[in-house]
């Protein structure tokens, strides 16, 4: 069997593989965006407990091997009670590793506004979660899509580590075929052509969300 032969017969196959693969990565990118808002908030906002708390998540998931991470959630919670299916498992340690990355990102965008803007803000009556809400947030969010652009696409490399908790995405898929058919080169050519193609495209609807927030005339600059 060529090549070409063969990739048209392995492709429906991989297919299944990329949809699961798509699924962690557009999940987990969500599961993390709703934590660093939290943890960003809570680390420059919250009382100290909570500040401290913050400061601990963020150090504990950036200073950690991701595949540590997912072992102890995969293998390690079911001691206590908790069990995850491999998916599962999956998307809440990519979730809550990249959480941990992205509130620093975000911290940074909050920091990078003027005080004088909130304090503003304040001095007209709007409450202080409001403030956050209608005037500090949405300008960060601009300031942090190019950031979190980053992540997503190192996200979606990083979702192959789910095959060694059994997770049947792109990478699992592959190892799959190539060990049925014994033809590891020529199958792993395959998996790392379609994980171009699709950091490729999220890096292009990245770029386009980018251009449709920016407002004309804006500058990083304020």
């Amino acid at each position: 069997m060529n090549f070409l032969n063969y990739i048209w017969d392995i492709l429906p196959t991989l297919a299944v593989g990329v949809k699961i693969t798509m699924i962690m990565t557009a999940t987990s990118m969500g599961l993390a965006a709703v934590i660093a808002v939290l943890v960003a908030l809570g680390k420059m906002y919250g009382p100290k407990p909570l500040q401290a708390f913050c400061s601990f998540y963020i150090e504990l998931f950036r200073g950690t091997p991701l595949l540590v991470q997912l072992f102890i959630i995969y293998y390690g919670l079911p001691e206590v009670g908790m069990n995850f299916t491999s998916l599962i498992a999956a998307i809440v340690g990519f979730g809550l590793n990249s959480g941990a990355y992205q509130a620093e990102y975000l911290r940074g965008a909050i920091q990078s506004i003027k005080k004088g803007q909130l304090q503003a803000a304040r001095s007209v009556g709007m409450s202080f979660l409001e403030s956050l809400r209608t005037i500090i947030l949405p300008q960060a969010f601009r300031r942090v899509i190019p950031s979190w652009s980053n992540d997503v696409i190192y996200t979606l490399k990083y979702t192959s580590v789910a095959f060694m908790i059994g997770t049947q995405e792109l990478t699992s898929v592959g190892k799959i075929l190539a060990g049925r058919y014994f033809r590891f080169t020529d199958t792993f050519i395959v998996v790392g052509i379609i994980y171009l193609i699709l950091v490729y495209i999220f890096s292009k609807s990245v770029n386009k969300l980018e251009k449709s927030l920016r407002i004309p005339g804006f500058e990083m600059r304020d």
